[in-house]
């Protein structure tokens, strides 16, 4: 691919990152996810369960629940979310019910992931549908967003 190519990619990961930039700044854990269909992003957002007083408003459920309104359906059959850190088993399986066909995440998370981590929700025999996984996409921005926004808590 060449580098003009490149270039006119949209960089679906870089607006997760922004996404959990402006969650750090409202104080939320910052997590940032976008989901994105036929090339384009169908709804982007931050974690929001403090603000929202909600602990399943995390950002994959939100553009989830974001995505499904704005195409008046209840599965996203050929979307592909982008996040910053592993998905919990709450959102794993949001992702399963939701049938979509890809996820790509950033940071693992050993205490709460439930992808390659944890329970490994999508290996379990109940799980209805697994998204193709990748892991590690802009991995260490999204591991140093986390730790500078902890860091920043403990010294407060």
């Amino acid at each position: 691919m060449s580098d003009r190519q490149k270039a006119s990619r949209p960089d679906f990961m870089g607006e997760a990152l922004r996404q959990a930039r402006q969650a750090a700044e409202r104080g939320e854990v910052p997590v940032g996810a976008v989901l994105v269909l036929d090339g384009k992003i169908l709804a982007s957002a931050g974690n929001r369960t403090r603000e929202y007083g909600d602990p399943t408003a995390h950002a994959e459920m939100l553009v989830i629940r974001e995505a499904c309104r704005s195409l008046s359906a209840e599965r996203l059959t050929g979307a592909d979310l982008y996040v910053t850190l592993e998905p919990c088993a709450m959102c794993a399986g949001a992702i399963s019910f939701a049938r979509l066909r890809r996820l790509y995440f950033g940071a693992e998370d050993e205490k709460g992931g439930a992808v390659v981590n944890g329970s490994r929700f999508f290996s379990l025999p109940t799980c209805h549908h697994a998204p193709e996984v990748y892991s590690g996409m802009c991995e260490t921005e999204a591991s140093d967003i986390l730790k500078a926004f902890f860091r920043e808590r403990r010294t407060d």
